[in-house]
């Protein structure tokens, strides 16, 4: 029991005694008494922790598919006179742009003078690479508190 709780319940019997010597004299009376209770709340201290972290090194390999584009230029020559330009056209993975030029004969006609042909091509190749991967661990340890 609290000193609170000590110091209530003396002065609840030593009034009861009181009030029961006074009734013996004259008029018996019995007396009514009501209790209160007051709740509260604090906070107590239970313990500490200490929380440790550390951080792990660890080299992984890392072999993942790479993707590598190449482009080959291939120059045709074709030195043809045609009436008007060639658009660029596109031949399956091959752009085919034709180049052209002005030249001076009685008249200005446009020469063909040669094709590009640009063709992609893509090849898959593994690069495996060593990388280091950190990662971290905790570990936690509970302390009593001392004096409590």
């Amino acid at each position: 029991m609290s000193t609170d709780q000590n110091e209530r319940s003396a002065s609840w019997h030593s009034s009861i005694r009181e009030k029961q010597e006074a009734a013996s004299e004259t008029v018996e009376v019995v007396p009514v008494v009501a209790e209160e209770v007051h709740v509260g709340r604090r906070t107590v201290e239970t313990g500490r922790v200490k929380v440790h972290k550390t951080v792990q090194t660890t080299e992984e390999v890392f072999d993942e598919p790479l993707l590598q584009e190449t482009v080959q230029i291939e120059r045709i020559p074709i030195n043809r006179i045609i009436e008007r330009p060639i658009p660029t056209r596109q031949e399956g993975d091959t752009t085919v742009v034709s180049l052209t030029k002005e030249v001076l004969v009685v008249e200005k006609r446009l020469m063909f003078t040669e094709e590009l042909r640009i063709t992609r091509s893509q090849s898959q190749f593994r690069d495996p690479q060593r990388i280091e991967v950190r990662s971290e661990e905790v570990v936690v340890e509970r302390v009593p508190v001392t004096g409590s």
